[in-house]
C-alpha cells in the first residue's frame, strides 16, 4: 500500500480558527441573563404544576373514606408521603443538574481566554468523577476501563491533550452507548407506567418526574450539564411533554396498537397481568414514551455538540491578550512621557 505524503496528510489535519473566525462560525447572539431567569420560571412552574397534581392525588384519595378522623389521617400521611415524593424526584434532580458544571462555547474575543480556562477546569472535574466513579462504584458499566485507564494517566501526567482524546473517546463510545439505554429504558417505564395509571393527573406527575430523572442520570454519566440557554429548551420540553400527558389522559383510544405494546410487556413479569389494561391507553402511554425518549435525545445532542465546541474553542489562537494590551499602553505611555519631556517649556 502506498504510504500517503506529508502534503497528503497536512490536508487531513483539522485547520486551526482565530477567535474572530470562531466568533463568526459558533457565536451566537444570547441573553444570558434572560436565559438565567426564564430557567427559574419554567422550572418554577413544572414545580408549582407537580405540587398541584400531587395535591389533588391526594385529596382524591381523602374523599374516599367518611369518617373525619380516617380522613384527616389519611390526609396527613398522604402529605408526607407527596413531600417525600416532591423533594426525591423535583428537589433533588433540579439541585444536582443545576449545581453541574457547564462548558462555556459561546464566547467572543474578550471573553475566550476566561472561557478556555473555565472549560479545562470543567474537562479536569469531569475526568477525576469518571475515575472516582469507575474505581469506586463496582460493575457500573458505563464507562470502558481500558479509556479509563488512559484517562487517569492524562490526568496524572497533566497531558492535556491525551486527557480530551481519551474524553472524546468515552463520549463517543462506551458513553453513547450507556446513554441511550438510559433513554430507552426510561421511555419504556414512561409509556408503560401511563398505560396502567388511567389518570391525567397521574400521568402529567410520572411523565414529569420521569423526565427530569432521565436528565439528572445524563448529566450525571456524561460529568456536565447543557448551558442555561439549552437547559431553558430541555425544561420547556418537560414541561410540555407533562401538559401533553395531562391531556392524553382524558382521551380514551382504541386498540390499533395493543398488539405491539403487548409482545413489548411481555417480557416485564409486574405487567404480565395487565396487558389487557393497555387495551385503551396503549396510544397514550406509546406518546408519553416518545416524548421521554425526545427528551433524552435532546439532551445527549446539546451536550455532544457543547463537548465539540470546547474542543474546538480550546484549539483556537488567540492573538490578543491582557499583558499584551497592557505592554502597548506601558509603551505609549513611555512615548509620551518621553516626548513630552523633549518637547520645550513653554515662558
Amino acid at each position: 500500500m502506498a504510504k500517503k505524503s506529508k502534503k497528503d496528510k497536512e490536508v487531513q489535519l483539522p485547520e486551526k480558527l482565530t477567535i474572530y473566525e470562531y466568533e463568526q462560525k459558533y457565536t451566537k447572539h444570547q441573553n444570558v441573563r434572560g436565559a438565567k431567569i426564564a430557567l427559574k420560571l419554567i422550572a418554577a412552574t413544572i414545580g408549582i404544576g407537580m405540587a398541584a397534581c400531587l395535591f389533588l392525588i391526594t385529596m382524591k384519595v381523602v374523599d374516599l373514606f367518611t369518617d373525619q378522623r380516617v380522613r384527616i389521617g389519611v390526609g396527613v400521611g398522604m402529605g408526607l408521603i407527596c413531600l417525600g415524593l416532591y423533594i426525591a424526584f423535583f428537589i433533588v434532580p433540579l439541585v444536582k443538574i443545576l449545581k453541574t458544571g457547564y462548558f462555556e462555547v459561546n464566547v467572543n474575543a474578550y471573553t475566550a481566554r476566561e472561557a478556555q480556562k473555565h472549560n479545562k477546569k470543567v474537562r479536569h472535574d469531569i475526568a477525576h468523577k469518571i475515575i472516582e466513579l469507575t474505581s469506586k462504584v463496582e460493575g457500573v458499566g458505563w464507562y470502558d476501563s481500558e479509556v479509563v485507564g488512559s484517562l487517569a494517566i492524562a490526568l496524572h501526567g497533566n497531558d492535556e491533550e491525551s486527557l480530551k482524546q481519551a474524553l472524546t473517546e468515552l463520549y463517543t463510545g462506551s458513553v453513547k452507548k450507556s446513554a441511550k439505554s438510559l433513554i430507552n429504558k426510561t421511555a419504556m417505564r414512561s409509556a408503560m407506567y401511563s398505560a396502567l395509571s388511567q389518570t391525567d393527573k397521574v400521568d402529567a406527575l410520572l411523565v414529569a418526574f420521569l423526565n427530569l430523572q432521565l436528565v439528572k442520570d445524563l448529566v450525571f454519566l456524561y460529568g456536565f450539564r447543557p448551558s442555561d440557554p439549552k437547559l431553558v429548551r430541555i425544561f420547556a420540553r418537560v414541561l410540555q411533554n407533562s401538559l401533553i400527558a395531562y391531556g392524553l389522559g382524558t382521551v380514551k383510544i382504541g386498540n390499533s396498537i395493543v398488539k405491539t405494546m403487548g409482545d413489548v410487556v411481555k417480557g416485564i413479569p409486574i405487567l404480565g397481568s395487565a396487558i389487557s389494561v393497555l387495551v385503551d391507553s396503549s396510544v397514550q402511554g406509546l406518546t408519553n414514551g416518545v416524548l421521554t425518549a425526545v427528551i433524552g435525545y435532546q439532551t445527549i445532542k446539546y451536550l455532544s455538540d457543547e463537548y465539540k465546541l470546547q474542543n474546538i474553542l480550546d484549539g483556537v489562537e488567540i492573538a490578543e491578550t491582557e499583558e499584551e494590551l497592557q505592554e502597548v499602553c506601558l509603551g505609549l505611555e513611555k512615548e509620551l512621557k518621553s516626548g513630552h519631556s523633549k518637547m520645550p517649556q513653554a515662558v
